[in-house]
């Protein structure tokens, strides 16, 4: 029996910092544009409040406090975010287990409302 030998350098072309951001845009680009109009305008507004209370949250927020409901596609989830952050409504605010029982506790990003975007909207 052989083991499995790992090459201790990486295979050339497999780790590139641009290639897995420009796979996440396009990625993020394709979600959006494939997003239900209706949903996409109620998890925006359920965003902008959660922004305006200062607290850090979570998708499983939106849909705990019965904001928005589970879209379609769980992708739908960060090109909603993303889109928020670009907007300057939300900022990254750390990474936490996801409260969402669909996707067994796994790691999520924590927002929080950017301090303009507060004092613009109070």
């Amino acid at each position: 029996m052989t083991q499995l030998q790992i090459p201790m350098e990486p295979v050339q072309g497999t780790i590139s910092t641009t290639a897995g951001e420009a796979a996440k845009a396009d990625g993020i680009a394709r979600a959006a544009a494939n997003t239900p109009p209706d949903w996409a305008t109620a998890c925006r507004g359920a965003i902008e409040l959660m922004a305006r209370r200062g607290q850090p949250f979570q998708a499983a927020d939106l849909i705990a406090e019965g904001l928005v409901d589970e879209p379609d596609s769980p992708a739908r989830w960060g090109a909603a975010f993303m889109a928020a952050a670009k907007a300057g409504v939300i900022e990254h605010a750390g990474v936490v287990p996801s409260r969402r029982a669909t996707v067994h506790r796994s790691l999520c990003r924590q927002w929080t409302g950017t301090a303009s975007y507060r004092k613009a909207a109070a």
